[in-house]
């Protein structure tokens, strides 16, 4: 799944937010807020979103044993 169908409200991805610097969102509705801040006119943006990157895989513990198919 792509987009969740519960999204925990956040400034940094509403859409009445404007990013002015990294800590700081413009609200249309309350001013100058945290991005972790949160109201109750918030509206998802999912382009504003910037998703978790994927864990690396660590394969400095793997064998040439684990790729036989014996």
């Amino acid at each position: 799944m792509l987009f969740q169908k519960k999204i925990e409200p956040r400034c940094a991805y509403c859409a009445k937010g404007a990013t002015l610097e990294e800590g700081r969102i413009l609200c249309a509705k309350k001013g100058v807020v945290p991005p972790g801040g949160r109201c109750a006119a918030f509206q998802y943006d999912p382009f504003r979103r910037v998703p978790p990157k994927p864990a690396s895989l660590d394969t400095s513990k793997l064998r040439d044993e684990d790729f036989r198919l014996d």
